[in-house]
């Protein structure tokens, strides 16, 4: 005898599939969020800081140059920003003795607005300071990508970090993700703007590319415009800043080489 044919048996077996139902979502609805200790987050300081003139308390600022997931949520926008604190700062001084410069990655913040602890060091198993970004540890190369014996430079006995450079912080410690402060993936993209390529170079090349108001990179480079009006602007130390404003429409392909004037 068939179920459709058997009342009792066709009941137990539709309790059954509901239970079998319920528990599975329930499972689902129940599984924690979690952005793991460790995950690295690519950031680039937005301004120079040097041991010459920097100030213990002092706050310096990330962009966050990758998107961060948690499955289908957004929760480390690309763009958004990172914090370090100075947490020692010294000028050179007589006698030979060398400035000192040291920052402590803290914080980046979430597409939810919330902040999430980082640290400096993929692995933490001994404690410490892990969030320390000391001259001794980068001049050694023993943190952060291969652009790190880049990231001091020495004026005279001055430690300096130009604006631009960029390194790799990571999570510090499991931080749970509460699915209701975020959009899924699908629903926090914007249909893509029709985009423009603008190639920017300049004599003297390493001068820094800021565009309305934002820093991009340094000549030589290219970036991607929005169509609309833009404003453009070079600058290097030693040397005049020169600006432009332009039009960019869909699909264009521009260029900018500007020759700077030194400084009288």
């Amino acid at each position: 005898m068939g179920l459709k044919t058997n009342p009792l048996k066709w009941f137990v077996h539709s309790v059954l599939i509901a239970t079998i139902t319920i528990q599975a979502l329930t499972a689902a609805v129940q599984t924690p969020l979690v952005l793991y200790d460790g995950t690295p987050l690519k950031i680039r300081i937005n301004q120079t800081i040097s041991s010459a003139d920097a100030k213990v308390g002092q706050t310096v600022d990330f962009e966050i140059l990758d998107e961060i997931r948690v499955g289908d949520l957004v929760v480390i926008p690309k763009g958004g920003l990172a914090w370090a604190t100075i947490t020692e700062a010294e000028s050179k001084g007589r006698m030979g003795r060398g400035g000192k410069l040291n920052i402590n990655i803290d914080h980046a913040k979430l597409a939810s607005g919330e902040k999430v602890p980082l640290r400096a060091i993929k692995d933490n198993e001994g404690g410490g300071h892990v969030g320390a970004m000391t001259g001794a540890i980068v001049a050694t190369s023993i943190v952060f990508f291969p652009a790190a014996p880049l990231f001091l430079l020495m004026h005279g006995k001055d430690i300096t970090i130009p604006k631009g450079t960029e390194v790799t912080a990571y999570v510090n410690g499991d931080y749970p993700i509460d699915s209701a402060k975020f959009r899924p993936v699908a629903a926090s993209r914007q249909p893509a703007a029709a985009e423009a390529m603008l190639t920017i170079n300049s004599t003297p090349e390493a001068a820094d590319i800021t565009v309305d108001g934002k820093y991009v990179g340094n000549t030589p480079s290219t970036v991607r415009l929005a169509s609309g009006d833009h404003m453009v602007k070079i600058e290097k130390a030693g040397f005049n800043s020169w600006q432009r404003s332009l039009s960019a429409s869909a699909g264009s392909n521009l260029s900018l080489s500007p020759t700077l004037e030194k400084k009288q």
